[in-house]
């Protein structure tokens, strides 16, 4: 049996306990991406793949495409492939500001959570947009800088030593526009539904809870919340202060020239 993947905080998996909530808050995120899709496609690009599970959720929505999944990290590709590779899921190794991928060859690229670890986040989007063909769908998502880490300042170094930079609803948007000016750029924020809505109101943020002590030492009505948590009680809308992740939805223009853009000026 393969080896378990070191759960670092900046990446999650199935089947984990305490990480229940952060999975499902992903799971939410990728079952979002089929309703910005108008047609299915053949190729679905997973950039910053990690442990690999969103080719089964991808899937899910669309059986018959082949989902290419790549990751910088040797081990986590490896690990991807062994656990959910076959013949309609590949993984690579590579740097996703030079993907290891031509120009144009899948239909749609996925990249969440990723955005806000690149030092260099116009030549990612870029190059997401490159390997994209012309008239396909770029969808990434990062958590939201007003309620990650509230009180940071726009550009500011984030505390979180994994952050590179990280993004309120409007900065997010006016940056794509500016990497990408061809692109159409929507950005939605997701936020907890009813259920999590209520038990906060209740308890305190359920996130705070879980970051307050170590997973064996939460209260019994912490745990039975975090294990409650499904998909369904993450819910989209239009993005606020209160999102907790925002998702920019770019749909590229018919032809590849359209996408060029002036070097990235950070």
């Amino acid at each position: 049996m393969p080896t378990p993947l070191t759960i670092t905080g900046e990446r999650t998996a199935p089947g984990i306990w305490h990480e229940n909530y952060w999975f499902r808050r992903h799971e939410a995120g990728y079952a979002a991406v089929p309703g910005w899709v108008p047609t299915a496609p053949s190729v679905v690009l997973d950039a910053g793949c990690g442990e690999g599970y969103a080719a089964g959720l991808i899937h899910g929505a669309w059986p018959a495409v082949l989902v290419v999944g790549v990751d910088y990290d040797a081990a986590t590709t490896a690990h991807a492939a062994r656990t959910h590779g076959g013949q309609r899921a590949a993984y690579l190794r590579g740097a996703l500001t030079a993907l290891p991928l031509p120009d144009g060859v899948v239909d749609v690229t996925v990249s969440l959570q990723v955005l806000e670890h690149i030092w260099t986040p116009g030549d990612y989007v870029r190059e997401l947009a490159r390997v994209t063909r012309p008239g396909g769908v770029v969808v990434v998502s990062t958590p939201n800088r007003r309620t990650f880490s509230p009180g940071l300042g726009r550009r500011e170094k984030p505390a979180n030593l994994y952050h590179c930079r990280e993004y309120d609803a409007q900065e997010l948007g006016e940056e794509l526009v500016r990497w990408l000016p061809r692109a159409a750029v929507e950005v939605v924020g997701l936020g907890p539904g009813d259920r999590l809505t209520e038990w906060e109101s209740a308890h305190g943020s359920v996130v705070t809870a879980q970051q307050a002590t170590e997973p064996d030492q939460w209260p019994l009505g912490l745990r039975e919340a975090v294990a409650a948590v499904t998909a369904a009680d993450f819910v989209l809308g239009e993005p606020d202060d209160a999102s907790l992740d925002l998702f920019a939805v770019l749909r590229l223009p018919p032809r590849n020239t359209a996408v060029a853009s002036p070097s990235d000026r950070q």
